[in-house]
């Protein structure tokens, strides 16, 4: 089995930043991936974040997301989840945040709910 490696890209898009991350996101790396998420909420009032190759999130990961969701609703901006892979579903089902987030079912969606 191959391991996809950690990466985050931001790309601007028309309308919106997309925050693309692969990998897991852990401790190790979730710092990182909270940097991101604020850089694209500080240059963007829309915000996604594709998760659809995150094969791993424990609470540090979920921890930025959330902040990022604070950040955007506390400027009236919007932040997405995007094409969440079932393992980030699944935490985020555990911990009802499924319920709390937008989740869109691909990058051509976040532009829609904006």
């Amino acid at each position: 089995m191959s391991v996809t490696p950690n990466t985050v890209i931001n790309e601007v898009r028309d309308g919106y930043v997309l925050v693309r991350l692969s990998g897991e996101v852990d401790l190790s790396w979730s710092a990182q991936v909270r940097s991101a998420v604020l850089d694209a909420l500080a240059s963007n009032a829309v915000v996604g974040v594709d998760l659809s190759d995150v094969g791993y999130i424990d609470s540090s990961g979920i921890a930025a997301l959330v902040e990022g969701f604070q950040g955007a609703r506390a400027k009236g901006s919007r932040f997405v989840l995007v094409a969440v892979s079932d393992a980030v579903r699944a935490v985020l089902e555990l911990a009802r945040l499924d319920r709390v987030f937008l989740l869109v079912p691909s990058a051509d969606a976040v532009i829609a709910v904006a």
